[in-house]
């Protein structure tokens, strides 16, 4: 990891308010940045996946609760949906990393010779092993104290630039979803188109069987042939799927222009999937029963809903 080039505190807003211009983006992602100064480095992670909601877990070192509101207010005000674990790390470097704390070591050493003087031990303490000692290594506490107040300030700047990288990450696999989903909503037009013009022939088809099976039923009685045919006609105006297809379609236009738009579109296209689902439920149904017209209906209708439901299980991913 590289030091970063100094920046002033207020840089970090510029970079915060470029990562809130959002397009579509998806939910997983991965991604890091850091900084080296004044003896410290600090490196911030996040691994991001799909959820229904903003689902957002901060790890912070000890001795760092402090930040980790700000660390929280800055992750909202650029992600709206999502599992995210946010980690921060920090480390000494350089001649601060190898201090001795000099007083812990006084402690072990004055218990050490009270120990000898109580048993009578001639042998002297290792100094090697003192050093490998809990705190013997390390910097005091009142240290980091001090460096909090600076390590917020680079805290900002490190944690808007992996928001920023965490952003363009998304965009990208939102791009290979969203190419993914277009051509599946192209196939569900597809189907459609071809279902119209075998609804329309199926009409006529419908209300004869109908017919035929009425008067078969009522072969005994007198039923006057005007009657009866308004009635074939009612029901095969009941079996009419035209305002499904044609709804259908909508829907396919709809979720289209979501997907060129922007982000926070997740919700908006599982509305959109459970209405186009719906309309292909009613065409199986309205279409059952029609012979061999009505097969070919069925598979065309059948291949346009798996196509749905393989575009929510991708659009589970975006945000």
């Amino acid at each position: 990891m590289s030091a970063a080039k100094p920046q002033s505190a207020s840089a970090a807003p510029d970079k915060l308010s470029a990562a809130g211009s959002k397009s579509l983006r998806s939910m997983t992602g991965y991604a890091q940045a850091g900084v080296i100064e004044n003896g410290w480095s600090l490196r911030v992670t996040i691994r991001a996946v799909n959820h229904r909601f903003l689902d957002l877990h901060v790890r912070v070192p000890d001795g760092f609760e402090p930040l980790e509101p700000r660390i929280r207010q800055i992750v909202r005000e650029c992600v709206r949906r999502g599992h995210l674990d946010v980690t921060l790390h920090y480390e000494l470097a350089g001649p601060a990393a190898v201090g001795i704390n000099q007083e812990i070591a006084a402690a072990y050493l004055r218990a050490a010779a009270a120990l000898k003087k109580q048993f009578g031990i001639q042998a002297d303490p290792d100094l090697g092993s003192i050093l490998r000692l809990p705190g013997v290594i390390g910097p005091p506490a009142a240290s980091l104290e001090e460096e909090l107040a600076s390590v917020e300030a680079a805290l900002v700047r490190v944690l808007a630039e992996s928001l920023d990288h965490l952003d363009r990450m998304r965009e990208q696999e939102a791009n290979h979803l969203r190419e993914e989903m277009s051509n599946r909503l192209r196939s569900i037009s597809s189907l459609a188109s071809h279902i119209v013009p075998l609804a329309e022939n199926a009409r006529p088809a419908f209300a004869a069987r109908l017919k035929a099976r009425l008067a078969e039923l009522l072969s005994e009685s007198q039923l006057d042939p005007a009657r009866l045919a308004q009635e074939a006609a009612l029901a095969a105006e009941r079996s009419d799927v035209s305002e499904e297809l044609a709804r259908l379609e909508s829907h396919v236009r709809q979720f289209e222009s979501l997907l060129s738009g922007a982000s926070d579109v997740g919700k908006k296209l599982d509305f959109l999937l459970q209405e186009m689902n719906r309309e292909t439920n009613t065409i199986l149904s309205k279409t059952s029963g029609l012979g061999d017209l009505g097969l070919t209906i069925t598979e065309l209708a059948l291949g346009a809903k798996s196509e749905i439901d393989k575009i929510r299980e991708q659009s589970l991913n975006l945000e």
